[in-house]
């Protein structure tokens, strides 16, 4: 098997480990209701609402919430296949944002994605080696269509696939199989940076469990940064070095994972965890049940959006939306209980 150089294309930008590899300042997307005969905007779906977090070289970022909190619109603002209503996001010190079509093509190389879909994600009219190969021509990574069939080959059989597959069609391949051919086709620009959305969820238990040290082994051997978005906790537990609790299009809390799960603070990080299934019938645990359902992100409530659901609700909670209080060793909530005891995060 020919060894895959994962520098191959980082020759032109080679990412500065003194700083966070992605670095993303009060980010916004809004995406905006138009009714009438003029699509008038009317008003607007306020998915991601001033997000701020720090991604560090060959780390994995977590990012959990229920559905609908602004996820996957994170992970895709993020590499601006979607534009932002405001903020801004940089690469090595790169505003994302503020690139040229040249330039945004070149930075394209070192941030790729994993969807969620490993049926709907892969071109059912393409073979596996048009899927996985069509960038490095497009790049010009390889100089021909024999040396990227190679070289997708070589991909497969890192990924767990035998590299006779790649004149086979998406049709021919389990669940499994397709996403282990969607991580192949963003390993094929030898990225630093991957953002995973929701990449095991449509898979079966076991197969999660492989394709998850299957991501392991790649990070440690091509030094990959991930931001690993997921609804489900235990997974999260298992491959991520620090985690970010999204609600309604806010981040709530941070932390690094073990911190975060002996020591939840925020109440709707305890309510996550608490509902997380033990494999023990006689444990006992305290489920904290949330009244109600979330609340529309086209209209938001006022202060703390998750006032009107928190079991621990006081009269300021509706009126003031609360900072992001800093709790010690890179533990950050965002909730008035700590006011007293914690000081504000420091905005710089």
């Amino acid at each position: 098997m020919t060894t895959i150089d994962p520098e191959t294309s980082r020759a032109e930008l080679q990412p500065d480990s003194s700083r966070p590899l992605v670095e993303v300042q009060h980010l916004k997307k809004w995406f905006p209701i138009k009714r009438g005969l003029f699509s008038r905007t009317v008003g607007h779906v306020k998915a991601v609402d001033d997000v701020s977090f720090h991604i560090n070289h060959s780390e994995t970022v977590g990012l959990v919430g229920e559905s609908g909190c602004g996820k996957t619109t994170v992970g895709r603002t993020l590499l601006n296949l979607i534009p932002p209503t405001d903020g801004r996001v940089y690469y090595d010190g790169q505003d994302v944002y503020n690139l040229d079509s040249m330039e945004l093509r070149d930075l394209r190389k070192h941030m790729q994605i994993i969807f969620q879909d490993p049926y709907s994600s892969l071109n059912p009219r393409m073979t596996v080696a048009n899927i996985v190969g069509e960038a490095m021509l497009v790049h010009k990574i390889v100089g021909s269509q024999e040396e990227a069939k190679a070289k997708v080959g070589d991909l497969l059989e890192r990924c767990g696939l035998d590299r006779k597959y790649v004149n086979r069609y998406p049709h021919e391949f389990s669940g499994g199989q397709r996403q282990r051919i969607g991580i192949a086709r963003a390993l094929a620009l030898s990225p630093s940076s991957i953002v995973c959305d929701e990449a095991v969820s449509a898979l079966d238990v076991s197969i999660q469990a492989q394709v998850i040290n299957l991501l392991m082994d790649l990070q440690k051997e091509f030094q990959l940064s991930y931001l690993f978005i997921a609804h489900d906790l235990s997974v999260v537990r298992h491959i991520s070095d620090r985690v970010l609790v999204m609600y309604l299009g806010e981040i709530v809390e941070s932390s690094a994972t073990e911190d975060l799960f002996e020591r939840p603070s925020h109440p709707y990080t305890r309510a996550l965890l608490s509902a997380i299934p033990i494999p023990d019938p006689d444990a006992n645990v305290d489920r904290i049940l949330l009244e109600g359902d979330v609340p529309t992100p086209i209209n938001p409530p006022s202060g703390c959006h998750f006032h009107t659901r928190c079991p621990e609700v006081m009269d300021r909670c509706s009126r003031e939306d609360p900072p992001m209080f800093d709790l010690g060793q890179g533990h950050c909530a965002k909730c008035w209980l700590f006011e007293d005891r914690f000081p504000i995060v420091d905005p710089a």
